[in-house]
């Protein structure tokens, strides 16, 4: 609709009236008299057929200049009531149209933000929105757990909430880069794991305003990942040269034996028959550290926990409360036999009396938590760091696989193992399924 058609209609309109009008008054003032009183008369009835005239397209007017103010304020609910075939009809329309459209953007927007919030909340990466000024604008639940154990943050002073957190996690914020840092969180029964986390931040302007975004993401598994898949592919490297060497000298060493044989000399028997023992130990020895690097996919099924507690009880001994968790888990049953019992062995080999070790499942965070607890001498935090790393190990005939073949096969049922000291003594290995 072009406005110079509006406008006509509008003019038109306005001069109909003025017309009749006059007409009005020109007949009331020929037909009747002359006289001054019937002039007035006259008016007054012209101005009052003209006052109802513009009355409704006055009406009109005003109820469209108050949708349009509304949707100045963002306001899209005004509908105007449509009537008639006129260029006003039209405009009212077009408004209507329009504003139906803009509460379907808005409604859109509205959805999109509500999704994005929700993701944003559930995000296991800690998202801080900071102003200029070092206020909080925004915080997800990972941040709010990370800084203030889930408590609101936001409108906080984020330099006053820096300095109640741990000293590594200041000195990274400080440094104005991104960077790692370790934080020790407390787990359940009020005992603490050592974790890592990277800072990563970015800066820009949003209404002409500076905010600073901050994001912690916890790395200990990812970490722990990269670090197992280059031990599995340094012993793969090892293994391979060895068994190349090893292959010729049992070889040799068994034609050394037929040879020898009918000389009847005990000394070079030694030689030999020593020669084959180390050479068979040193295979076995490898063979143990590839099962580790070729370690099969787990095949997962339902397992019944009276039955596997009570095969294990067969082999080692322990306690056990006889609590079943309520949920049940799929998993691989050999695999598992042999962490669990790997760790009762283990716990048995740490000084504790027998009587002190003891097996305990639960359910937690919508998953199995597996303990395995004793009260032998516990670790050292450098054996604690190091415990669950290939070839580490504080026994002198140890071989350091046996912990890092439990952590590769609980994570490969995607679950965590921790290894925890416990308050008067011994040590607590954590495990949870999900």
């Amino acid at each position: 609709m072009k406005l110079s058609t509006l406008h006509f209609g509008i003019r038109a309109r306005l001069l109909i009236i003025c017309l009749a009008n006059v007409i009005l008054i020109s007949c009331i003032y020929f037909i009747f008299d002359f006289s001054y009183l019937t002039f007035i008369l006259a008016l007054l009835i012209a101005a009052a057929s003209a006052t109802l005239g513009f009355s409704h397209l006055n009406r009109r007017f005003q109820a469209l200049e108050t949708g349009l103010l509304n949707i100045k304020d963002n306001e899209f609910t005004t509908v105007l009531p449509v009537h008639g075939s006129d260029e006003i009809t039209r405009l009212e329309t077009i408004y209507n149209q329009a504003c139906d459209k803009l509460r379907q953007e808005k409604q859109s927007i509205y959805q999109r933000e509500l999704l994005l919030d929700t993701v944003i909340q559930n995000s296991p990466l800690a998202m801080l929105l900071v102003s200029d000024d070092q206020h909080v604008i925004y915080s997800n639940y990972a941040a709010r757990h990370l800084l203030a154990q889930g408590n609101d943050i936001d409108g906080l002073n984020f330099e006053q909430l820096l300095k109640q957190q741990p000293q590594s996690l200041q000195q990274v914020v400080d440094t104005q880069r991104d960077g790692l840092f370790n934080l020790s969180v407390a787990t359940t029964d009020d005992e603490e794991e050592l974790q890592t986390w990277l800072l990563s931040r970015g800066k820009f302007a949003l209404n002409g305003m500076f905010h600073h975004l901050y994001l912690f993401k916890q790395l200990t598994k990812e970490l722990n990942r990269q670090e197992v898949a280059v031990w599995k592919k340094v012993i793969r490297v090892i293994s391979h040269e060895l068994n190349n060497s090893l292959a010729p000298i049992s070889s040799m060493t068994h034609s050394g034996q037929l040879l020898i044989k009918p000389l009847e000399n005990k000394k070079l028997e030694l030689i030999f028959n020593t020669i084959e023992e180390r050479v068979k130990h040193l295979s076995q020895f490898i063979d143990g550290y590839a099962r580790f690097a070729k370690l099969p996919l787990p095949r997962r099924e339902a397992i019944n926990w009276q039955l596997f507690i009570q095969s294990l009880k067969q082999q080692v001994a322990f306690s056990w409360d006889e609590k079943l968790p309520s949920i049940q888990s799929n998993i691989d049953v050999a695999q598992f036999h042999q962490v669990i019992l790997n760790l009762l062995k283990n716990a048995h080999e740490s000084g504790s009396q027998t009587g002190d070790i003891a097996l305990r499942l639960r359910t937690l965070n919508n998953g199995l938590q597996l303990d395995v607890l004793d009260r032998g001498c516990g670790m050292s935090d450098d054996v604690l760091k190091n415990a669950l790393l290939p070839f580490y190990s504080t026994k002198t005939t140890g071989s350091g696989i046996g912990l890092p073949l439990c952590r590769e096969i609980i994570e490969a049922h995607d679950g965590y193992i921790n290894l925890v000291n416990r308050k008067g003594g011994g040590l607590k290995v954590a495990i949870w399924l999900p």
